[in-house]
């Protein structure tokens, strides 16, 4: 079965930077669509950033300009580089492949504070 394993979650400062790693097995990144979505409690899952097939990239009206969703498709790995972190950040950010009713990863927590 399609596995998703995301890494590189943390506790940063504001103004600081993270890279999620998302590694995937049985699926080829390059020719899926693939996204990062985040979570806080009791809020809806969200939209960060997406790829498509074609590699078409959306972002999140919130994180444009910061962060940049890219892929590596020798490492079948998808990334998220987040800069300029704001508190407002901090949440469970999770690696997806297929859209809301595809495939999930475990999440990974983002802490964004002083």
């Amino acid at each position: 079965q399609v596995q998703l394993v995301e890494s590189g979650g943390g506790l940063v400062r504001p103004g600081g930077s993270l890279r999620l790693s998302c590694a995937a097995s049985r699926i080829i990144v390059r020719i899926y669509p693939m996204g990062w979505f985040r979570q806080t409690p009791g809020k809806q899952r969200e939209l960060v950033a997406r790829i498509s097939s074609g590699g078409g990239i959306n972002y999140a009206d919130s994180v444009k300009g910061r962060f940049t969703i890219s892929r590596d498709n020798a490492k079948n790995t998808m990334y998220l580089q987040m800069n300029s972190l704001k508190p407002e950040d901090t949440a469970v950010y999770y690696c997806n492949s297929g859209g809301m009713a595809g495939t999930w990863g475990q999440g990974t927590q983002v802490t964004v504070s002083s």
